[in-house]
């Protein structure tokens, strides 16, 4: 895997172990991780992620801000 430049989520909270990370990736996928585990990294298409986030958004499902 190419060297990957991660980027926190907004609405990561900033403490410790509690951090969303995301990366763009080459052939048009984004890749995530929770700082806390770094090894450990979900990939997915762009689209699929805006499924999942839009979802999650329209379920009303809790967010925290930092």
């Amino acid at each position: 895997m190419h060297q990957l430049t991660w980027q926190k989520s907004s609405s990561s909270t900033g403490g410790e172990g509690e951090c969303v990370e995301l990366a763009n990736g080459p052939a048009d996928h984004v890749h995530l991780q929770e700082s806390d585990r770094p090894t450990e990294i979900a990939t997915v298409a762009p689209g699929a992620l805006h499924r999942l986030l839009r979802a999650l958004k329209a379920d009303g499902a809790p967010t925290r801000r930092g």
